[in-house]
């Protein structure tokens, strides 16, 4: 299998921006399913080798995975 490696450049802003419309909700929706992630990511000792939980958030928030609700 291969490892995914998660950098802040992508997905972009503005596409990120542009899925949810507002930024402080956007940024409260990341923020909360990064949360949820490292919660579960970092049970353990924290590695070199563990996840960039607020690129995999953003990530699905691009894919549609994570839709904010008004």
């Amino acid at each position: 299998m291969q490892e995914t490696e998660y950098i802040m450049m992508e997905p972009p802003i503005d596409e990120l921006r542009a899925k949810i419309g507002n930024k402080f909700k956007l940024t409260c929706l990341v923020g909360k399913r990064a949360k949820e992630l490292a919660n579960r990511y970092y049970a353990s000792e924290p590695s070199d080798k563990d996840p960039k939980v607020v690129a995999i958030a953003a990530e699905e928030v691009v894919r549609g995975e994570i839709i904010a609700q008004d």
